[in-house]
């Protein structure tokens, strides 16, 4: 990938990352649209409107980090990485059950565990291979910076 690539990237990631923040309801109204057989079926659980806000709170502060992923975050984002591409349909149907009343009802497209399980690995790969923020990756950022 070229830099300007990468940096369109981000300020894109922290946009979604923003609406998640602003316009929770339309988020998830589109996420039902293109993942549920019968969009208008799902009935939100009380609390999963604000996680959204959270999740998007998240991701706008680790997107805007200079420095990239904290030391410690990469180790939980490859297991759950792992997770989700071990037991898709397993993680699937919980985050379900957590984020509607109504879980049992809702019929997924065909094409949302593969992706699930495609995501898990994404995360895992970010995860075992992102570069360490607390600890030096070249000798040469070791050296003491001169005044």
């Amino acid at each position: 990938m070229t830099a300007i690539a990468t940096t369109m990237r981000r300020p894109l990631a922290i946009g979604v990352a923003l609406l998640e923040i602003v316009a929770p309801r339309r988020i998830i109204g589109i996420g039902e649209r293109i993942a549920f057989t019968d969009p208008d079926a799902g009935r939100l659980r009380p609390w999963t409107v604000p996680m959204v806000r959270l999740e998007g709170l998240a991701f706008v502060w680790l997107l805007d980090r200079e420095d990239g992923i904290p030391a410690g975050l990469e180790n939980a984002l490859a297991v759950a990485g792992l997770v989700l591409g071990l037991f898709p349909r397993t993680v699937v149907e919980f985050n379900l059950e957590v984020a509607y009343e109504n879980s049992d009802d809702l019929e997924l497209k065909r094409w949302v565990v593969p992706a699930t399980r495609l995501l898990g690995a994404i995360y895992a790969i970010v995860g075992l291979f992102a570069r360490r923020v607390d600890t030096p990756t070249d000798e040469r950022e070791e050296r003491p910076k001169q005044v």
